[in-house]
């Protein structure tokens, strides 16, 4: 597991998942036409308070993957 940084809302926070989530954060970025920071701060907003950034980031790939098949 890989620890980074990044920018949301203003603030640095840091972030950590495995690093096949990590790719596939880039390729849905990528896909999208955004940025991976600004992919994670989607999900940040849509995630509920009380779960976690790194686990929400985790769902997100998951639900992605599902809807692609």
């Amino acid at each position: 597991m890989k620890k980074r940084s990044v920018t949301i809302a203003g603030h640095r926070t840091s972030v950590s998942v495995e690093e096949p989530f990590w790719q596939a954060l880039q390729e849905i970025a990528g896909r999208d036409g955004i940025s991976v920071a600004s992919l994670i701060a989607a999900i940040d907003q849509r995630r509920a308070p009380e779960d976690n950034l790194s686990s929400a980031i985790r769902v997100e790939v998951l639900r992605r993957v599902r809807d692609e098949r």
